[in-house]
Formats: C-alpha cells, structure tokens, sequence
C-alpha cells in the first residue's frame, strides 16, 4: 500500500507519477489495453482540493474537457456527442453510439431511480454525523464482467465509489476506482470530484474538506510513456474562485451552463454567438471564468484563436490561465 498526501492535485500528482515510475518498472502488467506499469493500492490525499489542476503533466492537459466532463456530471447526462466534441478521441476509450453506458453524471442521478447527488445532501443535512452517504456508481448487472471475462461493454466505470462524511463543518471526499490511468484518468478525476464536492460543500452551507481517492490499480499504459511525461519543478498559480452556492442558485446556474456548453459545440456559430454564451449576467466569477474557458475553447475549434485569447484575457483565475496557456502550447505552439 502507498499513501501519498500533499496541499495540491499537482503536488500529488508528481509524488504519484515518480511511485509509479519507481515501483513498477519492473513489475510489468498486461490488461485488455496493452501492457501496463502498475502500482496496487494507492491512496491519494488532497488537502487543499480547490487547487485541483494538474500544472505539471506535459504535454498539458485540455481544461475545456475536463470542465465540460464535470458538468455533464453535474446534469446527470450521457448524451456521447456532447463530450465528443470536447474530446475527440473519446469513442476510442469509451466506445461508439449515441450515449455513454458508464457515464457518472448518468449513474448519480437516473439511473438507479434516484437522484443520488440531491438525496446525499438532503440526508447530510438532516444528520451530519452520518457514515451511511455513499454514491454509487459500479452496477453489478451492468458493469460485472461476463462469465469468460469479457467486458459487459466499452464504457465500464473506473470510479465505484464515492463516500461524504461531514467533519468539523467540512465535507470530506473519498473517491474509490477500481482502475486509474495515471496520465489520462487521474488528472480528470482532481478536476471532476473536488468540483463535485466544492459544489457539494457549497449546498450543505459547509467548507471544503480534504480530498481522499483510494486507487486500486494506479497505472501507466507502457506505450504512454513516450507521449507523457512529467515536468521539471514549475510554479503553481492559485485558483482565487470558489464555486459556493445555495442549492437552488447552483443547481439552475449548472444546467444553464450545461446547455450552453452544449450550444458551443453546435458547427455553425460566429464569433458575436460565441461571446454571447460566454456571458451569463450576475453570475459569480467562478462560473464564468469555467464558461469563458468553455467559450475560448470552441473558438479555437473553429481556427479562431484571437477569439480565444480574448475571451481568456477576461479571466480573472490565474490557475485556470496557467492550465489555458501549457494547453494552447500543446495544440498550437503558442506560449
């Protein structure tokens, strides 16, 4: 078992990438997806779960995706399309068709009949000391191999589990994955749950608490391992925004925000649209500067660049413009 603890995503995330590196060069994996390094049992530790960006992963990451992937969560949706947009090699990992039989959002709030996210915060307001909120997402008749052990299908959650605990007026998060991709999972998986619980947390009328994420199988795929890497030492900027809010306000501004990111995905828009979506009046600079990277996103999409980089000039995050900058050097050698 390896327990690894530090203030952010990044820092935890080197000390991760150097383990595994260490641990299993010479314990190499197969798996259905090629030959893997791999280190069992993992456990992660943020403290500071609002500075959840992985700064160091080269080539950088797409904060569009992983932001687009968090509100799809947040409105329950599987629709593939969507998400194919924001990442276009999605199907390759995920499978073909109009909907993604694993998709989380999906799991938390259809279907199993119940909205899990709403019932989770109705049931920790009523008793805060509970031990009994647990999310679930791993269905045993969808996802349980078959008997010869085929997958059930091309879209099989990695994430199980996530349990909420409410301690000192925080909301403690521990996430459990029975399969985690170091290079192309973990960094999504910062990014998807601590905004989960940060909006969570805002709900609940509590402070963000720590971060906890038990990896099963923490893993780099061997023929990654020439087009990832990680950085030198870098300087992490700050994510000066909170995303706290009551439940009513949030959860009408998330849907807002998911159906115009959405509408950003649509193949004809002209520049005026894509400014237009990129604004929701009286909405708290948190949000927004998620919708201006949305926004910016698209643009660059459709060859407008200094549409783009407008559109981040305006944001006001100095993580979310750290992330924005390492992600354009990646796609158009822009620094």
């Amino acid at each position: 078992m390896e327990l690894i603890r530090g203030r952010t995503a990044d820092t935890v995330w080197r000390q991760a990438h150097t383990a595994v590196l260490a641990t299993a060069t010479n314990a190499k994996q197969p798996s259905r997806a090629g030959e893997t390094l791999e280190l069992l049992h993992v456990g992660l530790e943020v403290d500071d779960p609002r500075q959840r960006w992985v700064i160091s992963r080269r080539p950088g990451i797409n904060p569009a995706f992983a932001i687009a992937d968090a509100l799809w969560i947040l409105a329950g949706s599987n629709d593939a399309a969507v998400m194919n947009y924001w990442f276009r090699s999605l199907p390759k990992f995920a499978g073909h068709g109009p909907t993604y039989a694993g998709a989380y959002g999906h799991r938390l709030r259809k279907h199993f009949g119940v909205d899990q996210i709403k019932r989770a915060c109705a049931a920790l307001s009523s008793d805060p000391k509970s031990r009994q909120v647990v999310l679930q997402f791993w269905d045993v008749l969808s996802d349980l191999p078959q008997a010869d052990g085929a997958p059930r299908s091309a879209d099989v959650p990695c994430n199980v589990v996530s349990m909420l605990k409410v301690r000192h007026g925080r909301l403690e998060w521990t996430q459990v994955l029975r399969s985690n991709d170091l290079y192309r999972g973990l960094p999504n998986n910062f990014v998807q749950f601590t905004l989960l619980q940060e909006i969570m947390a805002g709900w609940l009328g509590l402070e963000v608490g720590g971060y906890h994420q038990w990896s099963d199988s923490l893993h780099i795929y061997t023929d990654s391992l020439d087009e990832f890497s990680c950085s030198g030492p870098v300087t992490e900027e700050t994510n000066t925004d909170s995303l706290s809010l009551p439940i009513d306000r949030s959860d009408q501004l998330i849907y807002e925000m998911f159906r115009r990111m959405t509408m950003l995905t649509a193949p004809e828009l002209n520049e005026t649209q894509v400014f237009k979506l990129a604004t929701i009046d009286s909405s708290p600079i948190g949000y927004q500067n998620l919708l201006r990277v949305l926004a910016a996103d698209s643009a660059r999409r459709r060859g407008r660049l200094e549409q783009a980089q407008a559109l981040m000039a305006d944001c006001t995050n100095p993580q979310l413009l750290q992330v924005w900058s390492a992600w354009l050097e990646r796609v158009h050698g822009v620094q």
